[in-house]
Formats: structure tokens, C-alpha cells, sequence
């Protein structure tokens, strides 16, 4: 009997077809796909606390009118969320589904995100407790990991907070600071991130958050003989870190056992 032990994110689709993302040749159910998994994001987020007030919002591209995105309503409860209580919008702010109101801020970030690249399919933005803490630091993260290379050269700070984000005007300075990257740090307001996926773009939050934390943790530490108390890894090995672990299917791959241990608590989300 033969295996074969996954490297780099190389798959064998016959026999690990579960390792890659689903394909669809009817929108309707990729639709539904992508609303049950926007739904589930959302439960996800509020297990891990990322849930903050009425802030955060997390969106996915509509797979048949690429103009329009579904997003979570204002003011419904992540811990309750579910795929029915989504909303449609299209990029000039007309709810085209749904009855419940729409956050002006989650219209104004997401809608110029998705307006402004193709490639993105989905977005997730909260004001997560370290990821809040790292953005007022104004900095990057630093490769001082394997996690923190998945954002290798792949995420930016936004170091002009002017206040809550309404318009699109203010947002547009958002997506030019993200450029191509997957991330980007809010300074002092919070983390965004997208994917092509909901999952991915999920993920990815949920990984910055964590790699917030550690950077507070080793910046606490105090300096040895006037040298830092941490290493930061080179560029080559960051660099080689981030095609083995900051790929986009690393990104879906890796909200999987999340979605599975969500789905073995309740499948109510799904409605």
C-alpha cells in the first residue's frame, strides 16, 4: 500500500479531494455554498470573541452577478447569525435581498474592496482584542515565526485613522494601502483581510489575530545586553515560509477543522 504526504500544498485530487476548494457548475448552489460558510464565519468569529459591539462584517463576492456582495446585517448577533438573515448588496448600496438594515461601514470598506480587484471574492474585517492592540502600534508584523511568514511581504498598515469609515472615498485609501496583499493592519481601529474564499479570507483573520498576540508577547520581553530579546527571520527564509504556509489553499485548507468542529455543535446557521 502506497501514500503520499502532502509538500508545499501539493495535491492528489483523486485521493484527498476534501483538501481543495469545491467547484460548482450551477450558481445556485455555490450561493448557497458561500452563504452557509459566510454564516458560519461569522459563529466562528464570536466563539474566538472577535464579535465587538455592532463593529465588524465579513462579505462574499455573489458567484452569478459578480457586481453584488452578501453581508452580514447591522446589529444581528454573530452568535446567532444565520444564512437567511444575510443581505445582498450591489455596489451602489441597494439592498437587493434581505430585510434587515445594512452597516454603512461594512458598505463603504467592502464595496470598494470588491470594486477595486476582482480577485477578491471575500472579505473579513473586526476590531479583534490584539489585533485592536497591534494596530496602535503602527507596525507590521515581523517574520518572527512560521504563522507570521504566511504575511510576508503580503499585508500593510493603514496609518491614517481619521474615524469610523462611511464613505467610499475614505475606504478607496483603504484599498490603495492593501494593494495585491491578503492583509492589512488598521491602525488604530482593527484587522482586514481577504481571500478568494470566504474561508480563506476567514482564516486569515483569525491566524493575523493570533500573530498580533505573539508580537505583543515578545515585545514585552525585556532586551538582553541592549540586543533584542527576539530574532526575526531572514528574508529568504520568510519568503520560503510564506509560499509553504501563505498560499491561498493553505488559507482554506486551514479554516476547515474550524467549519467541521462548528458544524459538529449545530448546522442552525445553515437556515
Amino acid at each position: 500500500m502506497t501514500s503520499r504526504m502532502l509538500d508545499r500544498g501539493e495535491l492528489d485530487e483523486q485521493t484527498h479531494p476534501d483538501l481543495r476548494p469545491p467547484s460548482f457548475s450551477d450558481p445556485a448552489e455555490e450561493r448557497a455554498h458561500r452563504k452557509a460558510r459566510l454564516a458560519g464565519a461569522c459563529r466562528i468569529f464570536a466563539k474566538f470573541g472577535y464579535d465587538h459591539w455592532v463593529a465588524g462584517h465579513l462579505t462574499v463576492r455573489d458567484p452569478e452577478h459578480t457586481d453584488r456582495f452578501w453581508v452580514n446585517p447591522l446589529g444581528v448577533s454573530w452568535h446567532r447569525i444565520r444564512a437567511s438573515d444575510l443581505l445582498l448588496a450591489d455596489f451602489d448600496g441597494n439592498i437587493l435581498e434581505g430585510e434587515r438594515p445594512l452597516n454603512a461601514a461594512a458598505f463603504a470598506i467592502h464595496a470598494e474592496l470588491h470594486a477595486n480587484r476582482d480577485d477578491i471574492v471575500a472579505a473579513a474585517h473586526a476590531h479583534t482584542r490584539y489585533g485592536r492592540a497591534w494596530s496602535a502600534t503602527g507596525r507590521p508584523l515581523e517574520p518572527i515565526s512560521q504563522d507570521h511568514c504566511a504575511f510576508y511581504g503580503d499585508h500593510a498598515v493603514f496609518d491614517d485613522y481619521t474615524g469610523a469609515v462611511y464613505d467610499r472615498a475614505e475606504s478607496r485609501r483603504f484599498a490603495g494601502a492593501l494593494g495585491s496583499g491578503k492583509a492589512l493592519i488598521l491602525k488604530s481601529h482593527g484587522l482586514l483581510t481577504v481571500g478568494h474564499s470566504i474561508d480563506e479570507a476567514s482564516f486569515w483573520l483569525h491566524l493575523m489575530e493570533r500573530c498580533a498576540e505573539t508580537m505583543l508577547l515578545v515585545n514585552a520581553l525585556q532586551p538582553t545586553d541592549g540586543e533584542s530579546a527576539y530574532q526575526v527571520l531572514s528574508d529568504e527564509v520568510a519568503a520560503l515560509a510564506r509560499e509553504q504556509v501563505g498560499e491561498h489553499q493553505h488559507g482554506w485548507r486551514g479554516f476547515q477543522p474550524l467549519w467541521d468542529e462548528l458544524l459538529a455543535e449545530s448546522s442552525d446557521f445553515l437556515e
